[in-house]
């Protein structure tokens, strides 16, 4: 509903028109008492020119000079009071669910299994996941051997998708998988968030954790209310994992690193945790799936009770007035030197 009423915003610069009043009077008073009717004293009226380098306005030109500036004042003043006459009046949304993405950044994460890899395969997974988001605030952390809060629970997707490409691999010096660390930061994220929203995990990770108890852990989130989603990335076949120089890692006995999609155990983590497993592909019906399943729990709400009026400001109408008033004063004039009598 638009409301047409119109006031301003800031009503207390409209003080400043009060101004006015003193100005003229001091102008006035300026006229018969200035410095050039004290200089009258000491010489002649029309030596005066010659003498200060500038001549006295006349008293029709002083006035014009002043109503410039009152029209300048009023406009300006008008328009840091804000003037406004039309508004929307527009309904409160709250999101109904909140989801914290584990993204694993582990060195595994680089196979090419998947193409172009793994990781890219993942960072393509959340951009997904953003664009079609629908009624969910959304934080990110990344993983490897230890945790890092990338992303708090908002509902800036932006933001996110701002942080994407600079979420690799090389950002942990220690290698390692561990997804303890992670599930604790993200309960941590969720505890912040209103109690009567849905809250929800989702891991995004081709598995082989070294952590001991996860399923534990999981069942423990599920018993809080916070369900765990899965989302694998990588083949059962796997692929070697790339090391530094080019060469794949090795073990010691020399053999190459090979990284397999730990399929079983990932359903198994999503299974203690309440929440679903999907393995993720080139379309974007995997993260529908999950967007799914999280807003069927809680659809966003519209706040019945709570709205809020957008007013269109209308300040920048007085202030290109004011400025095409100022046009003329930026003119400058040019006398030619007259010449010399040879």
């Amino acid at each position: 509903m638009t409301e047409w009423s119109f006031h301003f915003a800031q009503p207390w610069w409209l003080l400043a028109l009060l101004l006015i009043l003193p100005v003229a009077m001091w102008l006035r008073r300026s006229h018969a008492h200035g410095r050039a009717a004290r200089l009258k004293l000491y010489a002649d009226p029309h030596l005066l020119p010659h003498l200060t380098g500038s001549r006295e306005l006349k008293s029709r030109e002083r006035w014009q000079h002043f109503s410039r500036w009152v029209a300048l004042w009023v406009l300006l003043t008008l328009a840091m009071a804000g003037p406004r006459w039309d508004a929307m009046q527009i309904r409160l949304f709250s999101p109904g669910a909140n989801l914290v993405v584990l993204l694993d950044i582990s060195r595994s994460m680089e196979v090419t299994d998947v193409r172009p890899s793994r990781i890219a395969r993942a960072r393509q997974e959340v951009e997904d996941l953003l664009s079609q988001n629908r009624g969910i605030a959304i934080g990110l952390i990344a993983f490897a051997s230890i945790a890092h809060v990338m992303s708090p629970i908002t509902e800036d997707s932006d933001a996110i998708l701002s942080r994407l490409p600079a979420i690799s691999t090389s950002l942990v010096q220690l290698q390692g998988s561990r997804l303890a660390d992670a599930l604790e930061k993200a309960k941590l994220l969720l505890a912040g968030q209103p109690e009567e929203n849905s809250r929800n995990i989702l891991i995004i990770s081709d598995g082989d954790f070294a952590d001991q108890g996860l399923l534990e852990q999981a069942r423990k989130l599920a018993s809080e209310d916070i369900r765990i989603h899965v989302l694998g990335i990588g083949t059962p076949g796997g692929g070697p994992v790339p090391g530094v120089m080019g060469r794949f890692l090795t073990n010691a006995q020399g053999e190459t690193v090979e990284s397999p999609l730990d399929e079983a155990g990932l359903q198994a983590l999503a299974q203690a945790g309440g929440g679903i497993y999907l393995s993720a592909d080139f379309r974007d019906e995997d993260t529908q799936t999950i967007i799914r399943s999280i807003t069927a729990q809680a659809d966003a709400k519209a706040m019945e009770q709570e709205t809020t009026q957008v007013w269109n400001e209308r300040f920048y109408w007085l202030v290109i007035a004011a400025m095409l008033l100022l046009v003329p004063f930026f003119r400058r004039s040019r006398h030619l030197p007259k010449g010399k009598a040879g």
